[in-house]
């Protein structure tokens, strides 16, 4: 009854079991891909780490090129420097005192002048014509006088013999004070007369120099003229005015309580000294839009290097510390912990040296901590160094005038 053909037929297996075999080998692949990166991305990583390893031998072996400056203990003088102006120490507009017309005019513009020197020739003939008028009034009226004086000497006697009545002898003596009044008035007609001739020669009221002619000869000028003559500017002595911030009022003060203190001012851009002279003025309020103080100091300006409204640099010697500790600013490098410097040492490797630094004074830095004399830092090249780096030290004094605490550029900062 059974058939032996369906007996003898081949079992297929179920469709289920034959996905999860492709399952497994997929995972199998993917595991194989994903170890081979790992070891891939391992040997490269080592690689690299080897290199950046050799790479920073390298720049520990490499000889830096720098420029350095000792440390060197010396006399600074501590500055205070702010833009300022100069002013003319005293500026007088010339105007006319008198009407009349312009006759001369005596000065060359730009001419320095003297006290008492002829400016201006007003026509005088007026006020000439005047003082003789007074003074024909004047010799009139003291002609009256001695005729009156004369008459009230004779009433005196007469009415002492009670010839003429007391009113006629009090008339006379109201008449001779009359004329002795009227002398008086003629006198001072006399004074204004020889005043205004005096006004027509305008001078010079200051020593000083002559600016540009405001009114030419020929025009007629009034007292009452809002436009005068010329301007007369002293520059010799001559002032200049400063600020400063106003945290610097105190030590100012304290300063000058112990005597004088000198002020030297060079051109806008700080390179070409002007002059030396003291200070003189501290304003006496302080401006509250810009938290400054105001100063004022006097200046002898015999070669006119200073000239009215020039800006300038002032720097005002506050004190002078003596044997500080002194290196080049641009040897001062600020990091995360603080200010440090770049010191080498005896085998040409640079080492990082905390420092404190007391003040900066141009381009030289105090310093109170963390550095000792003969001391060698670096001042040029800083970016290029890692600790214990090699370096070949140049002076920094022999490149050029912005070097070492011992070239020029510190010398002049150092100067008193």
């Amino acid at each position: 009854m059974n058939d032996p053909r369906l007996s003898a037929a081949p079992v297929v297996a179920p469709p289920a079991r034959r996905i999860s075999v492709t399952r497994v080998v997929l995972v199998v692949l993917l595991a194989a891909a994903v170890a081979g990166a790992a070891v891939l991305m391992r040997a490269r990583s080592g690689a690299a780490s080897a290199a950046i390893a050799e790479s920073a031998r390298a720049m520990t072996d490499r000889v830096i090129p720098v420029l350095t400056a000792p440390v060197v203990r010396r006399d600074v003088p501590v500055l205070l420097e702010g833009l300022g102006s100069v002013s003319a120490f005293y500026t007088v507009t010339v105007r006319p005192q008198v009407d009349g017309r312009i006759e001369k005019v005596l000065f060359k513009e730009g001419q320095t002048v003297r006290k008492g020197d002829v400016l201006v020739q007003i026509d005088s003939r007026p006020f000439a014509i005047q003082l003789q008028s007074a003074t024909a009034a004047l010799d009139r009226d003291q002609a009256q006088l001695k005729n009156a004086q004369l008459n009230l000497e004779r009433y005196k006697t007469l009415t002492a013999q009670n010839l003429i009545s007391q009113q006629q002898f009090t008339d006379q003596q109201a008449t001779v004070a009359q004329l002795e009044g009227q002398a008086r008035s003629d006198l001072a007609l006399i004074n204004s007369a020889k005043l205004n001739l005096d006004y027509a020669r305008i001078t010079s009221p200051i020593d000083g120099v002559a600016g540009v002619r405001l009114v030419d000869p020929g025009n007629v000028v009034r007292s009452t003229d809002a436009t005068g003559l010329v301007v007369v500017t002293q520059l010799d002595p001559i002032a200049v005015f400063f600020t400063l911030p106003e945290d610097d009022l105190a030590p100012i003060q304290q300063a000058m309580a112990k005597g004088l203190l000198s002020v030297q001012v060079r051109s806008r851009d700080g390179e070409r000294p002007l002059g030396e002279g003291s200070l003189a003025v501290i304003d006496n309020e302080i401006n509250l839009a810009t938290a400054t103080i105001r100063l004022k100091a006097i200046f002898p300006n015999p070669e006119h290097l200073l000239w009215p409204n020039e800006f300038v640099k002032a720097r005002l010697k506050l004190t002078t510390l003596e044997r500080a500790l002194v290196v080049p600013a641009a040897a001062i490098q600020h990091g995360p912990q603080g200010t440090f410097a770049y010191v080498v040492s005896a085998d040409s490797t640079a080492a990082v040296r905390p420092v404190t630094v007391d003040t900066m004074q141009g381009d030289l830095a105090i310093i109170s901590k963390g550095l000792s004399p003969n001391d060698v830092v670096v001042v040029e090249g800083q970016g290029q160094i890692r600790p214990g780096a090699k370096v070949a030290g140049k002076s920094a004094s022999s490149s050029g005038p912005n070097g070492g605490a011992n070239g020029p550029s510190a010398r002049d900062e150092a100067k008193p």
